[in-house]
């Protein structure tokens, strides 16, 4: 296998960086090949199992915990996720769509949607991040190909300069909320199937969710949220902002550049 891809330039085009800063997402095909998904589904899926807690059966939780077993930074816990999670030619293409010098991580996550998942409601990501500006990304990897059935991200084009909905966590309220907001103001909603190897891009402030998992299979993910490399810690405006403050900035102070051992810089001009 020829691992040197993870690491070999994409080329986006014009078009599509216009697309991503007027939509604030964009999905792009074959950004790996088959054979690169396929290996690191089969290595991510080991350590989510090896790693998952959870117990209670999907059909008695919460709206929230019947969306998707999540399990953070995965980077940290083996070397061959670590070397997908830091690939050059992800966080080029973060970088490239935010028009930044260059990226680093804030943190990474699988989600994995079980068999009979229910929907993720819509939300904004940013609401539960502690930074100074907009200029943050998410990398959204299906681990297979994502047809309908199996719930793919969905997303409200251009909602990023929405107001209401902002304020809200992500569960029954945000769905109810957003969803009839989003009406109103009668913006388009993208629901696409996911080739192998299609990857999307969306902002921190873009509204999205995801739908059911109806098929018999699990719906694995993984995510990668990049920042500008110059990203600074601002002060929270919410418990969730606090919690991500100690969990994913640890040391940095209001004001700060986010540069701490968890936020290595993963491309830059």
């Amino acid at each position: 296998m020829d691992f040197n891809l993870l690491n070999v330039p994409f080329k986006l085009t014009e078009k599509q960086i216009s697309f991503f800063q007027e939509n604030a997402f964009i999905k792009i095909k074959d950004v790996f090949n088959k054979e690169i998904v396929d290996y690191y589904n089969s290595i991510i899926s080991k350590k989510v199992d090896e790693l998952n807690k959870v117990e209670t059966p999907v059909t008695q939780r919460d709206t929230y915990g019947k969306a998707f077993l999540q399990l953070f930074n995965l980077w940290r816990e083996e070397d061959e996720i670590k070397t997908f999670i830091f690939s050059r030619r992800l966080a080029k293409i973060a970088s490239d769509l935010m028009q930044v010098d260059g990226v680093r991580m804030y943190h990474d996550q699988a989600l994995f949607k079980e068999a009979g998942g229910g929907i993720t409601p819509w939300h904004a990501d940013q609401y539960y991040w502690p930074l100074s500006s907009d200029k943050t990304i998410t990398a959204w990897i299906p681990l297979q190909t994502t047809p309908l059935e199996m719930g793919p991200l969905e997303f409200s084009a251009g909602s990023q300069n929405i107001v209401t909905g902002r304020d809200l966590s992500i569960g029954d309220e945000s769905e109810k909320i957003i969803q009839k907001n989003l009406r109103i103001n009668d913006l388009p909603q993208i629901i696409e199937p996911f080739d192998i190897g299609e990857i999307s891009f969306h902002s921190g402030w873009v509204f999205h969710r995801a739908g059911a998992n109806t098929t018999d299979q699990m719906r694995k993910v993984m995510t990668i949220i990049y920042m500008d490399k110059d990203m600074r810690l601002k002060a929270p405006e919410n418990d969730g902002q606090q919690n991500d403050w100690e969990t994913w900035c640890p040391g940095v102070e209001v004001g700060q550049v986010i540069d701490s051992h968890l936020n290595p810089v993963l491309y830059e001009n």
